[in-house]
């Protein structure tokens, strides 16, 4: 049986960003797989890293049950929206404060590349946009997947990534919507 961790970074619970971390959740639950949650939002923290590395801030109880469930997970599954070609600053702020040395990388001193302490983990990143997908591509070169998946995820260890881009959200309809929530459903059923 897998062990799933479910990352939702968008802040409002409302959104269809909830909705679709819902459907993977009930396609993992069906598979019988162990799933854990995490609503970034619902998290008591603050996201500033006031000192940087220099100094090491301390973690809320919020957080540090978070790096537990991130350490136990198997299978990383992260749910958020493209805002300004990046992610919600909830989210930036809860990698800050969570992806730290000694927690999912360690510096070393004779290489300038870290040690990542997260192999063995795979990852699932579920992105919604306004912005269309070949727009995302062909001109802004795929700004989020780069920063997040190779930036924060391949950096720390995590193998395989496997992205679903789902756009546009905006002009969206019912149809457009259910189509979406069955395809990231799926997805959770086969643990991917």
């Amino acid at each position: 049986m897998k062990k799933i961790l479910i990352i939702n970074g968008h802040p409002n619970t409302e959104s269809f960003n909830h909705s679709l971390a819902a459907a993977y959740l009930q396609g993992a639950q069906d598979s019988n797989a162990e799933v854990a949650v995490i609503n970034i939002a619902a998290l008591d923290f603050n996201p500033n890293l006031r000192y940087g590395y220099r100094k090491r801030t301390s973690l809320e109880p919020d957080l540090e049950r978070a790096i537990t469930m991130l350490k136990a997970a198997e299978h990383l599954v992260w749910v958020f929206p493209t805002w300004w070609a990046s992610y919600p600053a909830i989210m930036k702020g809860f990698i800050d404060r969570t992806f730290l040395p000694g927690i999912t990388f360690e510096t070393q001193q004779k290489s300038p590349f870290p040690k990542p302490l997260l192999k063995g983990k795979s990852a699932r990143v579920i992105i919604t946009s306004d912005t269309p997908k070949w727009y995302d591509f062909l001109y802004m070169k795929r700004p989020v997947r780069h920063q997040f998946n190779k930036g924060v995820l391949a950096f720390c260890g995590v193998s395989p990534i496997k992205t679903t881009y789902i756009s546009v959200i905006k002009n969206s309809n019912e149809k457009q919507r259910a189509s979406w929530l069955n395809q990231v459903y799926a997805l959770g059923k086969k643990q991917l």
